[in-house]
């Protein structure tokens, strides 16, 4: 045994002198991805982009964890309680400035990752709208959007002899023009139920004409002489669409049944134009008055907190190469169409290019994509995002008080002077 023993340790000092006696495992770390994306074809698309990342880089693994978007924002708050939010998430830009105010989100990690990236590899008007409240840092990495605006069909308006809207004024001279409710044609399918895309169709008319429900300082400015105006313009134009309260079943089966030739929708009206009618005979246009203002929402990869530096580093590294332009292009191509790429890189891509869908637009996802600059939302005040906003909005408040006015025709002056009180005592609690 003695001579046995003497061998070992000659052994191992050898093993010093030459190698330090290192590991030559190198060190591995897991992260995981949770995002929205429960069909499994588009798990698939993720699958292959993680394939490919985990080839680049050796000693990082990436789960994903895809959870149902209805589950999606209590799932977050789930997990930051118990400690295990993923490295890296899905989110919307609303639902980032919720977490930014909660403390979840690593605001150097996600700094660092879009200074790699470069400030212009976004399209001008992207990176404002994922600020935060004091503008001095973003809470996420802006990956794809959508945006929202009036659509119309070309051949409709063509033989009725009228131009496509461009302001408040046309727009309603066009819906009333084309409204016939005796039979069942309606000017424009309009949201007015209280449901939160009421609350988005209503914020492109008010913020067109300045109007917004926060001022700089933070103070409410709901009741406004500029609000009162857009409040009653939709008030007007809500009398040339369907009746009751229109949600997004009824404003989106409108349109394409042919019962209403304007509707106010988002981007995701084009996958059904390309399936069920005529890419080519669709227009876009946005509500204007004195600037023009188009509602969107953007997602981001965003890097939560309380991790350790070897987990952030690994999801930093996942998130640049997400943002690469093709694979940008492949996460934008789950929804052709209705997702549209924010990154400048993506648009030059074969695969974008070449997407049937995309073709089949012409120039018209290169018209909205033109159109980021002029993103606007309530409570985004030139570079701030106040995170109180997120409250009102899941208070109903606001589409309550626009479907009061449209489908309950109440006076505009009162329901404003109510709903900038009851706002108020929202936005204090």
């Amino acid at each position: 045994m003695p001579k046995n023993k003497g061998v070992l340790i000659s052994a191992l000092v050898a093993c010093a002198l030459m190698t330090g006696c290192k590991d030559d495992k190198k060190e591995t770390v897991s992260i995981e991805f949770m995002h929205s994306s429960v069909e499994q074809e588009r798990q698939a698309i993720i699958g292959k982009l993680i394939q490919r990342f985990e080839k680049e880089n050796p000693g990082i693994t990436v789960k994903q964890v895809p959870v149902e978007e209805d589950a999606y924002n209590t799932k977050i708050t789930t997990l930051a309680r118990s400690g295990a939010l993923p490295e890296v998430i899905e989110i919307s830009h609303d639902y980032a400035k919720v977490m930014d105010k909660e403390q979840l989100l690593d605001r150097d990690a996600v700094q660092s990752v879009i200074t790699t990236l470069g400030e212009n590899a976004f399209y001008d008007g992207i990176l404002r709208i994922v600020r935060t409240e004091d503008a001095k840092a973003w809470t996420g990495v802006p990956i794809s959007a959508w945006i929202q605006g009036v659509w119309y069909k070309k051949s409709v308006l063509e033989k009725a002899g009228l131009q496509p809207p461009h302001d408040w004024q046309s727009l309603l001279s066009v819906a009333s023009k084309l409204n016939d409710p005796q039979h069942k044609k309606y000017g424009i399918a309009l949201p007015t139920a209280e449901s939160v895309i009421t609350e988005q169709a209503f914020s492109q008319f008010a913020l067109s004409n300045n109007a917004n429900v926060f001022d700089s300082n933070g103070a409410i400015t709901l009741n406004t002489p500029q609000m009162a105006e857009a409040l009653t313009v939709y008030q007007s134009l809500a009398k040339e669409t369907m009746p009751g309260s229109n949600n997004v079943m009824e404003i989106k089966d409108a349109f394409m049944n042919g019962a209403a030739p304007m509707a106010i929708y988002s981007t995701y009206i084009l996958p059904a134009v390309y399936s069920e009618g005529d890419p080519q005979d669709l227009g876009f246009v946005v509500p204007n008055q004195t600037s023009p203002a188009v509602y969107g929402m953007i997602t981001s990869l965003t890097l939560t907190a309380g991790q350790t530096d070897v987990e952030t580093d690994a999801a930093k590294k996942f998130v640049v190469f997400m943002e690469h332009a093709q694979n940008a292009a492949d996460w934008v191509l789950m929804s052709p169409g209705a997702a549209l790429p924010v990154i400048r890189a993506v648009s030059g891509t074969a695969s974008y290019k070449d997407n049937p869908v995309i073709k089949a637009f012409g120039d018209l996802p290169a018209q909205l994509i033109a159109q980021y600059p002029n993103m606007r939302a309530f409570g985004s005040v030139g570079d701030k995002n106040f995170t109180r906003m997120g409250d009102i909005t899941g208070s109903g408040a606001l589409n309550a008080m626009v479907n009061s006015v449209t489908v309950g025709n109440r006076d505009v002056q009162a329901t404003l002077e109510q709903s900038q009180k009851r706002i108020e005592e929202l936005a204090t609690h």
